[in-house]
């Protein structure tokens, strides 16, 4: 993991355009936004998808980036005052308190499209064909029938106590989606997989992408805002549900074990190609912060 995230970091400052480079303050607040910082998880899953293709090591560092920039440009977003209102983030103040709202909203916008940038101008695929179904798959994790549309989800229901099965709606859209592009794309970036395969692969990925939201509603319950690095108890402040408002604390901590389980589960028969998957299956589960 620390290989893959030291990896990463560099990756990224190399695709984040330099500070110095004009707009130099747009280009500062990115690198600020999308460097040092983060456990770079959704990396860390295309990265161990992608040992079970052989994929070469230069395509994932691609695709992982473009993961991680859509991540953070949702992150940038997600905090400012129209949005989560934070003011904390990764352990230092959000984007739009070290620099402006304006600067923010352009950040995010900036991310987004490099992201895809990346995906566009460097060969992560085989084929053309199968570089553009890459390129679908991230717009449509990020879009309106994903992370984008997900979120809608949850402005609109701050206040208002939802069902079980609503909650876990919200969170395939906003949480889970681009965890699953992760994983799908880590797995598009070498040799096919069998059919049989790549569904176990979305079974594990849409697992893991509930598993992680259990956590972190678990996480912002009990945790502190200086472990966290972000506003802690957050979501009951602006009368959101989460698993453990619905559920209660127990509860919550059975359905990760649950959710930990069926990843597991959905591996078998991968060998041990899948091993670091299902490391990073435990490794979502058991966190601290």
């Amino acid at each position: 993991m620390g290989e893959i995230q030291a990896r990463m970091e560099g990756a990224l400052a190399r695709f984040v355009p330099p500070a110095h480079v004009a707009p130099a303050r747009l280009h500062e607040a990115m690198r600020y936004a999308a460097l040092e910082g983060g456990k770079r998880v959704r990396p860390l899953l295309a990265f161990a998808a992608g040992e079970l293709v052989d994929a070469p090591l230069e395509r994932l560092e691609v695709a992982a980036a473009a993961v991680e920039l859509i991540h953070a440009y949702s992150l940038v977003h997600d905090d400012l005052p129209s949005m989560d209102n934070d003011v904390l983030r990764r352990g230092k103040p959000t984007v739009h308190v070290e620099y402006d709202e304006a600067t923010a909203l352009l950040v995010g916008d900036a991310l987004q499209t490099l992201a895809f940038q990346l995906l566009a101008e460097h060969r992560v695929a085989d084929d053309a064909a199968a570089q553009l179904e890459m390129v679908k798959l991230l717009a449509v994790a990020a879009g309106s029938r994903g992370m984008a549309g997900g979120q809608q989800i949850d402005l609109e229901s701050t206040g208002k106590a939802l069902a079980l099965p609503e909650l876990e709606f919200m969170h395939i859209h906003k949480t889970g989606a681009l965890i699953r592009a992760a994983v799908l794309l880590g797995a598009s970036c070498g040799k096919a997989l069998a059919e049989a395969e790549r569904t176990k692969l979305d079974r594990y990925a849409k697992a893991l992408g509930l598993a992680f939201q259990v956590v972190d509603d678990l996480l912002d319950a009990e945790a502190s805002t200086a472990t966290l690095g972000k506003t802690a108890g957050k979501d009951s402040k602006q009368g959101k549900s989460t698993y453990v408002s619905l559920l209660g604390v127990h509860r919550t901590r059975e359905l990760a074990q649950e959710l930990r389980r069926e990843a597991h589960g959905a591996l078998e028969g991968l060998g041990a190609r899948a091993a670091r998957l299902s490391s990073l299956a435990d490794f979502v589960v058991l966190r601290k912060f």
